[in-house]
């Protein structure tokens, strides 16, 4: 059985350390713990790896968020991949910082690249949406998700998402309603 877990995120080192890349963050953290190495291929950065007998995917989109659609749907299609076998690791301004939230549907809620992917596929297909606050001025919240976290986020950032690639585990494995049930209310 095979999974794509997409992190979305903005290529190139300014922005590395984004509050808009935490799903690149995320699959970082996944691959290192499996010794995985990401390549870069046709629409993104591509690692395979094995978790008991699923296979899986991981994929961080070059295209740049608001265009992540165009790599989600060619992976999809290149290995054949069922869209209930997606998921798609993203920022969420709506909640708290380090706040996860496992959604097996919905909509945009006003994120670009979401909407992107749900112009091209529809949306059925999960997301684990992460939290990043929303501690800014009106009008500048592009400059608030394309800032670096705070010392104090800085922090608590490496539990979070250690937690954020057990709640990735636990979907490949268990699904989505069991690993929401577990996770969600957390």
């Amino acid at each position: 059985m095979k999974y794509l877990i997409a992190g979305l995120g903005n290529i190139g080192p300014d922005y590395e350390q984004t509050r808009h890349n935490i799903g690149f963050m995320v699959l970082d953290a996944f691959a290192k713990a499996s010794n995985a190495v990401f390549e870069d291929r046709r629409y993104g950065f591509v690692t395979e790896m094995r978790l008991r007998n699923k296979s899986l995917i991981l994929l961080k989109p070059s295209t740049f968020m608001n265009l992540s659609g165009n790599a989600i749907r060619y992976w999809l299609q290149k290995e054949k991949i069922e869209t209930e076998h997606l998921l798609v690791v993203v920022d969420d301004l709506a909640l708290p910082f380090g706040t996860l939230r496992l959604k097996s549907k919905g909509s945009d809620a006003g994120h670009n690249g979401l909407r992107h992917i749900q112009e091209l596929i529809g949306q059925n297909y999960s997301r684990l949406r992460f939290g990043i606050g929303n501690d800014f001025p009106r009008g500048a919240q592009v400059n608030y998700v394309l800032e670096e976290f705070s010392d104090e986020e800085k922090q608590q950032l490496p539990q979070r998402i250690e937690t954020a690639v057990d709640i990735i585990r636990s979907f490949c494995l268990s699904g989505v309603h069991v690993t929401m049930n577990q996770y969600n209310n957390k």
